[in-house]
């Protein structure tokens, strides 16, 4: 793109549907709006965010009621370009990809809606949009997932303004892919783009399968998320034990209303009895708010210190696909080696309590619970009762007297690991600096590594599953450092899982301090080259305005 192109102003509408915190494509709308702004664009944003207030970069927030629209706030820009906020009326009714809670909504799924309950959502979204582009005639436009962003922006555009899509996973996997009357409405409204940009060439490679339309392959183009690398930044030990610190301070301040001292006590009563079912671990989750704040986070993150053992993160949605069971099957192979290391554990997910009991049941060293827990699987997080094949292969490999060094290691393990609920990007920026090691163990594919990436521009080594988008952010950091250490970077899902994440953790903490520094220092480089949020923005113009030979080509 040339200078002219970058810096020249343009009116922006962009069509995202949900929060502008927590999960991956919310933050990415939240901080490409934001970095847009800041290069001086005109910025509309789509969303059903509770609070756009509490962004700097927005100034203008119009609420919906029915058809009637409502200015909520108005202030001056902070920055050279302008954003206002629209928050259609879609009746309460928020459709998602993979089940969670919103407050203040009824979630359900897009499978689960009926034909009248998904005509209504898009009309109202439709009907908005219009009304935006007659008031403020935007040049360009950016739809968000596979559904129903571009479907909602072809309708109410037609050919009036040009748009891009840019696809994120959970809507391919979750929702287009598994259930064909979907598939209608990503084609009308993917085909109707310029261009579209996909996270990874894994992505591409399952949008092309899914859809089958030939014309689409030449318009597609590379399109990861971004980093905040002025955020995430790596820092020495004494500012990593400050910032632990500050953070232990806000967290203290503010609403904590997540896993309880109530459902740890559950909890307790319920793991002497054996592994409940469901419906018990439910009435718990039920009690709190499982997208809060642990009520004991500043406690928890209090003992995490960076000069008293090895800090091991992870970061994710805690449900089966994220593989966190293979990271805590993993971890008393690690204890045993680094005695004083502390695994932090921040998200939260319907499979919070399963991990819990499964910590309790590895503490009594109950390997009959751990394998009645492998056995069910996504039944103990609400779904269907789906084994955990790779925790099953790990059990039946354990035995004799590594068994026992095993069991040996896990009897207080539940004080080595530290949960702490949800913590959105103002937290992590001061408590993933502080980590040596950040581990992804997704067993589902992943559109891109975007925590991995984070973990790189703050210093922090990542450990990922090799496949999808994740080996492809491995890919690009194994470029800047020596061949001997690249295989440290992923790990392979597979009945091995387990051992291999165990020993990669192991090797890497084994390195000396000053090795170690000079490789988090190369694959930090390539993030601020690869994957900063001003190299998003330009690519997500390039996209708008269908200059695809400014674009990699997947």
């Amino acid at each position: 793109m040339t200078t002219n192109e970058t810096e020249r102003p343009r009116r922006i509408l962009i069509f995202h549907g949900y929060l502008l915190r927590g999960t991956g494509s919310n933050v990415y709308n939240a901080n490409l709006a934001r970095v847009l702004v800041r290069l001086g664009h005109e910025v509309h944003l789509f969303s059903q965010e509770h609070h756009p207030e509490d962004f700097d970069f927005v100034d203008t927030v119009a609420d919906y009621e029915g058809d009637q629209v409502h200015v909520r706030l108005q202030r001056n820009p902070r920055f050279a370009g302008r954003c206002t906020v629209y928050r259609p009326d879609i009746g309460g009714l928020l459709p998602v990809y993979v089940h969670d809670r919103y407050e203040g909504f009824e979630v359900r799924t897009f499978p689960e809606l009926t034909d009248q309950e998904l005509d209504r959502y898009i009309s109202a979204n439709v009907a908005a949009v219009r009304g935006v582009v007659a008031s403020a005639a935007p040049q360009i436009a950016l739809a968000n997932h596979v559904v129903m962003g571009p479907l909602i922006l072809h309708r109410a555009l037609g050919d009036s303004v040009p748009y891009a899509v840019k696809i994120h996973g959970s809507a391919l996997e979750y929702t287009v892919k598994p259930h064909p009357r979907f598939l209608p409405y990503a084609r009308e409204g993917i085909l109707g783009a310029r261009t579209v940009l996909v996270g990874s060439e894994n992505v591409a490679a399952r949008l092309f399968a899914i859809l089958n339309e030939p014309s689409l392959v030449a318009r597609t183009r590379l399109g990861p998320p971004g980093v905040d690398v002025e955020a995430f930044t790596p820092r020495d030990q004494e500012t990593n034990v400050a910032a632990l610190h500050r953070l232990v301070e806000r967290l203290a301040t503010v609403e904590r209303t997540g896993f309880s001292s109530s459902a740890t006590k559950q909890l307790n009563i319920l793991a002497e009895h054996g592994v409940p079912e469901w419906p018990e671990l439910l009435a718990i989750q039920q009690q709190y708010d499982p997208a809060g704040i642990d009520e004991r986070s500043p406690s928890n993150v209090a003992k995490l210190d960076p000069m008293g053992g090895p800090i091991v993160a992870f970061i994710g949605k805690l449900i089966i696909s994220k593989g966190i069971d293979l990271l805590i099957c993993a971890w008393p192979f690690v204890r045993a080696r680094q005695p004083q290391a502390k695994l932090v554990i921040i998200g939260f997910g319907n499979y919070r309590e399963c991990l819990e009991l499964l910590l309790r049941a590895l503490e009594r060293g109950d390997l009959t619970a751990i394998r009645q827990i492998a056995q069910r699987g996504r039944a103990l997080e609400g779904g269907p009762i789906d084994r955990l094949a790779y925790v099953e292969a790990f059990l039946d490999g354990l035995v004799g007297l590594e068994r026992d060094a095993y069991l040996h290691t896990t009897h207080d393990i539940r004080r080595s690991v530290i949960f702490t609920g949800r913590l959105d990007h103002e937290y992590l920026v001061d408590l993933l600096p502080a980590a040596d090691v950040l581990v992804v163990p997704s067993t589902f594919p992943e559109a891109f590594g975007m925590v991995a990436a984070e973990a790189a521009a703050s210093g922090t080594w990542p450990i990922v599953a090799a496949h999808s988008g994740l080996a492809e952010v491995a890919q690009a950091l194994s470029e800047a450092v020596p061949a001997e250490h690249r295989t440290l970077l992923s790990f392979t899902v597979g009945p091995n899982a387990v051992r291999e994440i165990a020993d990669r953790l192991n090797t890497w903490l084994a390195i000396p301090a000053e090795e170690r520094e000079r490789l988090t220092a190369a694959a930090r480089r390539v993030a601020v080259e690869r994957w900063s949020w001003q190299g998003v923005a330009r690519t997500v113009l390039a996209a708008c305005d269908g200059r695809l030979d400014e674009l990699p080509v997947p």
